[in-house]
């Protein structure tokens, strides 16, 4: 079974952004090993090792991005009030007057510092498919505790 990595287009394009920022970071990595086995005996070169783990780093990067391509299911969002993947949403939490807003998006783009949470995370999965006004319970595994939705953009 595949299973399938659910995406918002901005996900998607971050990932493409950074396998062309690798692929043409390569050049300049296969140049620094080539020069440190240049260098000699191998077995006591750190700059050969050195140069041949980064490199060896940026090649797994790679691979692991392109996956994320290949199984990428890209949701566009759909003008219809409820939280989904790709919108924004203000939220009040009971024990807090202030709002916070967040960006519902895929699990590879969460971000909780840059206000991006996941669809799938405790928070995601209680507001998910609500609309405006709704209050949720959030099950976390530090305990329970109860989310408005203020406004889904």
């Amino acid at each position: 079974m595949v299973y399938f990595q659910k995406m918002t287009p901005e996900g998607y394009k971050q990932i493409e952004d950074e396998i062309a920022r690798l692929k043409k970071d390569r050049p300049r990595r296969i140049k620094i090993l080539q020069a440190a086995r240049a260098l000699g005996d191998l077995s006591e070169n750190t700059e050969y090792t050195e140069a041949k783990r980064d490199l060896g780093h940026l090649q797994s990067r790679l691979r692991y991005l392109g996956k994320q391509l290949k199984y990428a299911e890209i949701v566009e969002t759909k003008d219809d009030g409820k939280v989904d993947l790709g919108k924004t949403v203000v939220l009040k939490f009971d024990d807090d007057e202030d709002t916070e807003e967040y960006k519902i998006v895929g699990r590879m783009e969460a971000d909780l510092a840059d206000g991006k949470i996941s669809f799938d995370s405790p928070l995601g999965q209680a507001i998910m498919k609500k609309e405006a006004g709704t209050t949720s319970t959030v099950e976390a595994p530090a305990g329970e505790y109860k989310v408005t939705i203020v406004e889904v953009k």
